[in-house]
């Protein structure tokens, strides 16, 4: 029974953060690395086919709730595209270890940020 409980839990979690749109894939790719035990570019690839339906089916109640910024669509869709391609290859480029080690690097810098300079709401 407990080798179908954590999947299911972090699979979970992550559909809800994506949902929301905070990033349920950086959620995945820990659990597929560290406790699931596969390879950097091989949970990387899981987690950009993940991110395609998660992406269609929260994408209709964002745009519903207006936070997507038409404007800035078409130019953001086109640069993320250009840095995936970069990325993906540069993933597919780095030794595991070093790659590993990079994504540690952000996530920890990351959580410094959020935890020391968190952001004002707008609406003060």
């Amino acid at each position: 029974m407990s080798g179908w409980l954590l999947p299911l839990a972090v699979g979970t979690a992550a559909g809800i953060l994506s949902g929301c749109g905070v990033g349920g894939g950086t959620l995945l790719l820990v659990y597929l690395t560290a406790f699931a035990g596969m390879e950097q570019t091989q949970a990387q690839g899981i987690n950009l086919l993940y991110f395609l339906p998660a992406a269609a089916l929260a994408l209709p109640g964002h745009l519903k709730n207006g936070y997507v910024e038409k404007t800035i669509l078409l130019p953001a869709a086109a640069a993320g595209l250009a840095a995936a391609a970069l990325g993906a290859f540069l993933a597919t480029w780095l030794d595991q270890a070093l790659l590993r080690r990079i994504f540690a690097l952000f996530l920890l810098v990351i959580g410094l940020r959020e935890l020391f300079y968190p952001r004002r709401r707008a609406d003060k």
